[in-house]
This record gives C-alpha cells, sequence and structure tokens, in this order.
C-alpha cells in the first residue's frame, strides 16, 4: 500500500514537470513572431537556425520563460508555506508587506533618477523590500515571540503605508508615470539573462530550504502547540520560514514587478484536488506556479496582438474571482 502511494506521488510530481517542460516549449512559439514547435525544440540543437532566429528564441523569448517559471515557482512556494504557517488559504505572499515596500524602492530608483547601470531599479526594490521585512517583523515582535496574528496585521499596515507612498509617487512622477504604472503592474518585458542570472542565487537558496519544511507544516497543520508537541522549535521555525519567504519574495517583485494572486490561487487550487501533505503539495506548488504565471504571460503578450499586457493585470483579472471565491467558501463554513 506505501509502495503504491509513493508510486502515485512520485508519478503526479513527475507529470507536473512534465507539464511544466511542455508549457515551456508552448511559450518559446508564441509572440509576434510565431514559430513552429520544432523552431522550440531546436533549442537542443540551435546551429540549424538563422541567426536572427536564434537571437529572438534565445536573447529574448527563452531568458523571459524562464523569468516567468522562476519568479511564478517562488511565489506559487511562498503562498503554499505561508497558508500552512498562518493556516489561512486567504493569505499570500504580499501579506507581509514584501511586495510594496519592493514597489516602493523601485519607484524612490525611477523618480530620483539614481542609476548605478543595468540593476538599479531591481536592487532598490530588493533592498527596499528587506529593510521592509524587518520593520514588520520588529513591529510584530511580542518579546522573543512572533505572533501569526500581529505579524499579519503589521503586514497589512506596512503594505497600505508603502502603497500610498507609491500613489503619492504616481502623482508626483510627471513624464516618468509610464515607467512606474508599468513597473507596479508587473511584467516580463525587456528581461534578459542578466535578470535570471540577478534571481536565480536567491531562488536557488530559498526553494532549497523550503521544500525541506514539509514535515514541520503538516506538524503546523494541528496548531502551534501540537506541533511544539511533536518537536517543533516553533518560534525558531517561523524566523525561518518568514525571512527565507521574504528574501525569496523580494527576489521576485525586485526583477518582475507586483505579480499578485499566484501565491493566492495556484496551492489552493491543489488542495482542492486532495492534496495535503506539504511534502508532496511544496513540490507541485513550485512546478504549478511556474507554469500558471508562464501561461498568463503567455497570454499577456499575445492576446491582443501587436500590444503586450502587463502580466500583473492577467494575473488579477484570472486570480481576483477565484479570491471572492475563496471569502464565500470560508463564509459557508462558519
Amino acid at each position: 500500500m506505501k509502495r503504491r502511494k509513493r508510486f502515485r506521488k512520485s508519478l503526479l510530481l513527475f507529470g507536473f514537470i512534465a507539464l511544466c517542460g511542455v508549457s515551456l516549449f508552448f511559450a518559446q512559439g508564441v509572440g509576434q513572431g510565431r514559430y513552429a514547435l520544432s523552431d522550440s525544440l531546436a533549442l537542443f540543437h540551435p546551429a540549424g537556425l538563422p541567426l536572427s532566429e536564434r537571437t529572438i528564441l534565445f536573447a529574448i523569448r527563452l531568458p523571459r520563460v524562464v523569468l516567468a517559471l522562476l519568479v511564478g515557482g517562488g511565489l506559487a512556494l511562498s503562498g503554499t508555506v505561508l497558508q500552512g504557517l498562518f493556516q489561512n488559504p486567504l493569505v499570500d505572499p504580499y501579506i507581509l508587506g514584501v511586495s510594496s515596500g519592493a514597489a516602493f524602492g523601485a519607484v524612490v530608483a525611477i523618480l530620483t533618477r539614481v542609476y548605478f547601470g543595468l540593476f538599479t531599479v531591481p536592487l532598490f526594490a530588493f533592498l527596499s523590500a528587506l529593510g521592509t521585512a524587518i520593520l514588520v517583523f520588529r513591529l510584530a515582535r511580542v518579546g522573543r515571540r512572533i505572533p501569526l496574528e500581529t505579524l499579519l496585521l503589521a503586514g497589512l499596515a506596512v503594505g497600505f503605508f508603502f502603497s500610498a507612498l507609491i500613489t503619492l509617487g504616481m502623482f508626483l512622477s510627471g513624464e516618468n508615470l509610464h515607467q512606474v504604472v508599468f513597473w507596479t503592474m508587473g511584467g516580463f518585458w525587456n528581461r534578459g539573462w542578466e535578470e535570471v542570472k540577478m534571481v536565480l542565487p536567491f531562488f536557488a537558496f530559498g526553494v532549497s530550504f523550503l521544500l525541506s519544511f514539509g514535515r514541520e507544516l503538516n506538524a503546523f497543520l494541528l496548531g502551534e502547540k501540537a506541533a511544539e508537541s511533536l518537536g517543533v522549535d516553533v518560534e525558531r521555525f517561523k524566523r525561518w520560514v518568514l525571512s527565507v519567504v521574504s528574501l525569496l519574495v523580494a527576489s521576485c517583485v525586485a526583477t518582475s514587478g507586483v505579480i499578485g494572486f499566484v501565491g493566492l490561487v495556484v496551492p489552493h487550487i491543489l488542495r482542492l484536488l486532495g492534496f495535503q501533505d506539504h511534502r508532496l503539495l511544496l513540490p507541485l506548488s513550485l512546478c504549478t506556479g511556474g507554469t500558471v504565471l508562464l501561461l498568463a504571460d503567455t497570454l499577456a503578450r499575445s492576446v491582443i496582438h501587436p500590444v503586450e499586457l502587463p502580466v500583473g493585470v492577467v494575473t488579477s483579472l484570472l486570480g481576483a474571482p477565484f479570491f471572492v471565491y475563496l471569502l464565500r467558501q470560508r463564509k459557508r463554513g462558519l
């Protein structure tokens, strides 16, 4: 029986990884210049392609596709971990205020016209996001403990504060309004291998840690006291989780802008499909989140040809109705 369950879990995980790979090749062939599947498969043998097509596929499309997979996977994994920690399906990575802090840092960089090279805006966004996370932790701390309810309220308060500052910045931005608005909407236009290299170390670090927290998150399903009785150092575990999630979300927002609802919707869909064990749910969220954001980005750059929609708009249009559905389900359960 155990072998059959283990085989089924392995098969499901392999299926989701395969779906992620198929989505990658599909996204490679969609855009203003359309290519056949055989051209996408030429990634394994690029010598047969003309130089112009090779440039489009390898220098423009492929880094964008890879970045969408990384950001989507990171946001969905973070959302799954936070929902397990808070025991609340309405929590997502942005609840800590990190995304608003990152957006504020980016707006400051754009408006002040500070320039340290290609990574000026992402660097400001990343540093501001980390500073926001530290601020939220300090506000939420009660003695040596970080109560989850207090953390939730602190994150919301700080997030609203930075959102107000961002709105003020947009009002004062003048000719930079277009750049500020598009960055706060989120997207992968003009993203290349430099952004992939920037997010990859934080992604690898964050994912490797969060995927190892499955057993502890399963214990949290029974409550904090039960988790502590099962040998989990609750306060230390919360500090680790929140720090790693903040780092991962900060790197995602710094390279792609603010993209909402991926971390909210993906983990809940998987739970509705019956995946409750975090040891399987975490890697499934990683694969599914990357696939969902990649397909959303593909839709964003092809639905109104040749205009490209911000992918944050697409995820919000799809995610907002689902969020309402979650609220109605919780209301019925009360």
